[in-house]
């Protein structure tokens, strides 16, 4: 029976569908970021392919050049180039496919071709490729990888059958989803340079295979970039572990501190020290925190292989946790070692700059002191001063007025001038004295 659907609600959803979208205010940058959602693809890759990608550290240098590199093999093939800024380019070159990504600290180039019989590893993709042109490429190769789709053969492989394929090394080899395609690996750099990854297929499309080869590339690529970081951990750990016994010495001497020089000499240790450590966390932090995140992504994909085992051989999760979890421990370890070594180091110097304060503090004390106690002496030896003063100055106006007196005495208009004269003294004094306290106090006004 078919529901009946009133003419207002068909025309309200004819005008929802031809809404002005002129009049609302999208934010500048809505389309790229939601078309993030869709860069970098995985590969749609067919039963019979083999694969082969180089993943080369650019250090974060300019692009120009790889896109010039890149432009040279086009003009070769005669096929459009990459858009000058992108970040990726996929394109048919006739017999392969290539795959160009940029990240942030590498790039990627994966050929992709397709056979009728595909002999495993015995014609890698990456030989379509020409050899000056492969040798153009600018930057460190740090991965190398040929994957090999076969179909899985009605009986089952077994580790003799296939170790030629991988040079006689020793195989891992595991069952991926729901058996849908069996894996099988050496975990080695063979003759070539390049490490190499054998697909058989069950019953996986051409998505799904595609996905299933970029997980395993990404593993390759996302491993080594975490092992970067491990010759650098080995380096600055016996650096770390001198400045920890360090750090504690001088921990040690401040116990017995007997002076302010003993107190400098030491802060300036440890400010050298809190320099040293300081510049090392500089020149480590980026390559660990990278380190970090590539572990997660690398736990990330093994995680999304959803492996089940194959009795007696080891799988691919088993292997790389196995292998490579202690390197990225090392690295963590030397990683919180540094911070923590800081941390002791600010502690220790905020706590020897206290001591200096306080010593600081009770020399200033002491300096106050005697300054309190000079100028006590000066002050009473300024009491002395003024009243030798008072008694001088009164001992010369009494001998004016002794002079004043004996005139007036020879003049007949005094008698008795010794007494006059010892009268005027205690007059004179105070008078002296009066003037002097006056004095003193118009000074402490001003």
């Amino acid at each position: 029976m078919t529901e009946f659907v009133s003419p207002a609600i068909l025309n309200r959803t004819h005008a929802m569908t031809h809404l002005n979208v002129s009049a609302l205010h999208f934010h500048p940058e809505r389309e790229r970021l939601f078309n993030e959602l869709h860069t970098r693809p995985f590969p749609v890759v067919q039963e019979g392919s083999s694969i082969s990608q180089l993943a080369i550290l650019h250090n974060g240098q300019n692009t120009d050049a790889e896109y010039q590199h890149l432009q040279a093999l086009c003009e070769r093939y005669a096929v459009p180039p990459p858009a000058q800024g992108s970040s990726c380019y996929y394109q048919s070159f006739g017999g392969f496919e290539l795959r160009w990504e940029r990240h942030t600290e590498f790039s990627t180039y994966t050929v992709i071709h397709r056979a009728d019989k595909l002999q495993p590893f015995a014609h890698t993709a990456l030989s379509l490729l020409p050899e000056t042109w492969l040798a153009g490429l600018t930057g460190q190769i740090i991965s190398g990888q040929h994957i090999d789709i076969i179909a899985m053969p009605e009986q089952a492989s077994s580790p003799d059958t296939l170790r030629h394929y991988f040079e006689g090394h020793r195989l891992i080899s595991s069952w991926t989803g729901d058996k849908d395609a069996r894996l099988w690996t050496a975990y080695r750099i063979h003759s070539d340079g390049f490490g190499r990854i054998l697909v058989q297929n069950k019953q996986l499309n051409p998505c799904q295979t595609g996905r299933l080869v970029r997980r395993l590339f990404e593993l390759e690529t996302y491993r080594m970039m975490i092992l970067l970081a491990f010759p650098m951990a080995r380096a600055i750990a016996p650096e770390v572990e001198a400045m920890d016994t360090q750090l504690a010495s001088i921990n040690q001497q401040m116990n017995n501190i007997k002076s302010l020089e003993d107190e400098k000499r030491l802060l300036a240790q440890l400010s050298t020290l809190a320099a040293r450590i300081e510049q090392l966390i500089s020149d480590s932090n980026f390559r660990f925190s990278a380190a970090r995140a590539y572990y997660d992504l690398v736990m990330s994909r093994l995680a999304d292989l959803r492996e089940q085992e194959v009795t007696g051989l080891q799988t691919f999760n088993e292997f790389l946790r196995r292998r490579l979890t202690p390197a990225f421990r090392t690295c963590e370890s030397v990683s919180e070692q540094l911070d923590d070594l800081s941390q002791r180091i600010d502690r220790a110097s905020e706590l020897l700059r206290t001591r200096v304060d306080l010593t600081l503090e009770a020399q200033n004390q002491e300096l106050l002191q005697s300054l309190n106690q000079r100028s006590k002496v000066q002050l009473q030896l300024q009491q002395a001063v003024e009243g030798l003063s008072v008694a001088a100055i009164s001992y010369y106006l009494v001998g004016l007025v002794k002079y004043m007196v004996l005139s007036a005495a020879d003049m007949g208009w005094l008698q008795h001038a010794e007494l006059w004269v010892g009268l005027s003294v205690p007059v004179c004094v105070f008078l002296v004295w009066r003037g002097v306290h006056q004095l003193h106090k118009g000074l402490e006004k001003d």
